[in-house]
C-alpha cells in the first residue's frame, strides 16, 4: 500500500514482483471490474522467467488528469524513471492517456494495449459519466456486469468471468463510481503526442465489450503497432488464455532485451528459447487458420 498524494485516502496497492535491479519493468493497469490480482497469471509465469512486474490498483480518481498526475508521483516514488504498460481495456485507455500526459519528459518506454479503446465516446454514456458518483453499488456493479459475456462460454472463459465477478464484489462504490468516470468522461488520446512509442494491440476476435469500430479505430491510431490476434478470449484474456497473452508479451519486450529498457534480469534471457516459441505460436495461428 502506498500513498503518494496529499489526501491520505489514496492508496495505491501493489504486487511488485521479480527482480528490484530491473529499472524498467512491466506495469499491468486493470479493466474497470478489476484487482491487482487479476493478473496473477501473468505475475507468476513472466517472474518465473526473469521479468520484473508490477501489478497495481488504482485509488480514486475522479478525472484523467488527476490519474496521470497520481501515477507519475508513484512511479516517482517507486524511483522508475521509465516503465512499460500493459493496459486492460480502462487500464488501456488510462496507459495511453499517462504515455500523452508525459510526452515531454517520457516516463512510457512502450504500450501493450488489451482490448483497449482510445475514445471515451464509444461507450455513449458520456451524459452519465457526471452522476455515477451518486449511484448506489449495487447499480454500478449491474453496469459493469452488463458487459460480461453473457451465453455459453467454455470452462476457462467460464472461470474467468468468476474469478472477475468476485473482485468487482470487492470495489467498494467510490472506487467503482470513480473507474466508471474515468471510463465514460469525455475524452480521446491525441496519437501524435505518442507516436514514437512501440505498441502491440491485443484483442479478440470473439464477443468483448469492445465494438469492431473501436478495434479499427485503435489500427488506425497505430498504424505501425504489432497486432497480438487472439481467436478467442472474451473480454479477460489475460485470465483464460493466459499461456497466448505471456508469450505475446515476451514477443513485445524482446525488442528491448540488452537495452537499459529491458524489463527482463540479462542472466535469464534465452533467445533461442524464445525464439522456437515464436515459431511455434506463428504454426499453432497458422494451423486454426486453415
Amino acid at each position: 500500500m502506498i500513498i503518494v498524494d496529499d489526501d491520505d485516502s489514496k492508496v495505491w496497492s501493489l504486487y511488485d514482483a521479480g527482480p528490484r535491479s530491473i529499472r524498467c519493468p512491466l506495469i499491468f493497469l486493470p479493466p474497470v471490474s478489476g484487482t491487482a490480482d487479476v493478473f496473477f497469471q501473468q505475475i507468476l509465469a513472466l517472474t518465473g522467467w526473469g521479468y520484473r512486474v508490477i501489478a497495481l490498483q488504482y485509488p480514486v480518481y475522479w478525472d484523467h488528469l488527476e490519474f496521470c498526475d497520481g501515477f507519475r508521483k508513484l512511479l516517482d516514488h517507486l524511483q522508475l524513471d521509465k516503465v512499460h504498460l500493459f493496459g486492460a481495456s480502462l487500464g488501456g485507455f488510462l496507459a495511453q492517456k499517462f504515455a500523452e500526459y508525459t510526452h515531454k519528459s517520457p516516463r512510457v518506454q512502450s504500450l501493450i494495449l488489451c482490448n483497449a479503446f482510445s475514445d471515451t465516446s464509444i461507450f455513449n454514456q458520456t451524459w452519465t459519466a457526471n452522476s455515477f458518483w451518486l449511484m448506489p453499488a449495487f447499480m454500478l456493479k449491474k453496469i459493469v456486469l452488463g458487459n460480461f459475456a453473457s451465453g455459453p462460454v467454455d470452462p476457462e472463459m467460464a472461470d474467468g468471468i468468476d474469478f472477475m465477478v468476485d473482485r468487482l464484489e470487492s470495489l467498494g462504490q467510490s472506487e467503482l463510481a470513480s473507474r466508471l468516470t474515468l471510463n465514460c468522461q469525455n475524452s480521446y488520446v491525441e496519437p501524435h503526442k505518442i507516436r514514437d512509442i512501440p505498441v502491440t494491440i491485443m484483442d479478440v476476435f470473439d464477443q468483448s465489450a469492445l465494438s469492431t469500430e473501436a478495434k479499427e479505430e485503435m489500427y488506425k491510431l497505430y498504424p505501425n503497432a504489432r497486432r497480438a490476434h487472439l481467436k478467442t478470449g472474451g473480454n479477460f484474456p489475460y485470465l483464460c488464455r493466459s499461456a497466448e497473452v505471456n508469450l505475446y508479451i515476451q514477443i513485445h519486450l524482446l525488442q528491448f532485451h540488452g537495452t537499459r529498457y529491458a524489463a527482463i534480469d540479462p542472466s535469464m534471457v534465452s533467445a533461442e528459447e524464445l525464439e522456437v516459441q515464436k515459431i511455434s505460436l506463428h504454426t499453432s495461428s497458422e494451423q486454426e487458420e486453415q
